[in-house]
């Protein structure tokens, strides 16, 4: 299970943040991914509740996730709760937006 996940995550490191120009997984956007037999389930979020790219990065996830499991059933569900903040962040996105 875990190896399917990490598999998941590394094909959502292929959907950037148009504005920021770093993957939506070491921004710290993605908080579930999960493959069940008929779908996939992502549960994330955005940096910001008005983003302006929300149906450009929604529509990524939803393609990458599509050529990468044949499956055609993807369930993205963007929550504000917890609220992104950049402490989520992994330490490669950090430093690529100088926030060291």
């Amino acid at each position: 299970m875990m190896e399917q996940t990490t598999h998941l995550l590394e094909c959502l490191k292929e959907v950037y943040d148009p504005e920021l120009g770093v993957n939506i997984v070491d921004l710290g956007l993605v908080y579930e991914v999960r493959e069940e037999p008929e779908r996939v389930h992502v549960r994330m979020t955005l940096t910001t509740p008005g983003c302006p790219l929300h149906d450009t990065i929604v529509g990524a996830v939803k393609w990458v996730l599509q050529e990468n499991t044949n499956k055609t059933d993807i369930d993205v569900q963007v929550v504000w709760e917890p609220q992104w903040s950049p402490q989520l962040m992994s330490n490669e996105a950090k430093e690529m937006l100088g926030y060291f």
